[in-house]
């Protein structure tokens, strides 16, 4: 299992890269290998200011659907478009094309609270 260490992680399985005030998050290489072929990604929450934990869109897969969370505040300023016609991106190419949001955060943002690679990795068991 891949888990790049210059990235955040979160326990709901949400990867984030943070560089300046702009975070970019998807999901992990642990999350798209449960869901197995990703068919759909919702995401109706550009523009939105959302607080930490809050679903901002949904994956669907062959056999579920699971809600996205937030794992920082702020506003969601861009969706990876690409995914809509190519959604297996999240499986092909998690930490890379498979992006899935853009997310301006604020000053306060929950930066500390997320979890290092060894500190996701420890979560999983």
């Amino acid at each position: 299992m891949n888990t790049p260490s210059e990235l955040k992680y979160t326990k709901d399985h949400e990867w984030v890269r943070i560089e300046g005030n702009i975070a970019t998050i998807g999901i992990t290489d642990f999350a798209q290998g449960e869901l197995g072929d990703i068919v759909f990604v919702d995401v109706d929450s550009v523009d939105d200011e959302l607080a930490s934990g809050d679903v901002f869109g949904s994956v669907e897969a062959v056999k579920t659907v699971s809600d996205l969370f937030l794992p920082l505040t702020g506003k969601v300023t861009e969706f990876n478009s690409d995914l809509e016609d190519q959604p297996e991106l999240l499986n092909t190419d998690p930490y890379g094309k498979g992006w899935i949001i853009k997310l301006e955060i604020g000053e306060d943002a929950e930066v500390a609270e997320l979890l290092s690679a060894e500190q996701y990795q420890e979560s999983l068991g």
